[in-house]
């Protein structure tokens, strides 16, 4: 006998659980896989989120230099209002109103850019959502 060598017993396989391994082992590589796939999207999400923030914060800036001109005019037309002719009048409340409608426009726009930052990461939110339904599916 201690001529002979012993082949190692393949307990895995003895036990039946090939096939329980086998779907362990592909389970795992394709967690790798949608792991990576799910970090990529959370650094494309994270690139889009941080312009959507700095869209804020430009149209922040804008806003209040606009509301400034805003209450400037606004304050020099209805002075002008009670200068003695009729076209100065008109001529201030246009140009107040002009600025009035491009301070609105800006605060549309900061509002939309507000709201797109109110859910970030939300394809990626999904995506994650999707993968634990199918796991527990699998479970």
């Amino acid at each position: 006998m201690p001529d002979q060598k012993r082949m190692p017993v393949n307990w895995i396989s003895l036990l039946g659980l090939d096939a329980w391994v086998a779907r362990w082992r592909a389970s795992v590589i394709e967690l790798a896989i949608a792991a990576e796939d799910r970090t990529d999207l959370a650094r494309l999400e994270w690139a889009e989120h941080k312009r959507s923030m700095q869209t804020v914060v430009v149209m922040l800036i804008a806003l209040a230099g606009l509301s400034v001109v805003v209450m400037l005019t606004l304050s020099v037309a209805l002075l002008v209002q009670f200068w003695d002719t009729e076209h100065r009048v008109l001529v201030g409340w246009l140009v107040g109103g002009g600025w009035l409608a491009v301070w609105a426009i800006a605060l549309w726009q900061l509002l939309a850019a507000v709201r797109r930052l109110a859910r970030p990461f939300i394809l990626t939110r999904n995506e994650l959502s999707q993968d634990w339904q199918a796991l527990k599916k699998r479970l």
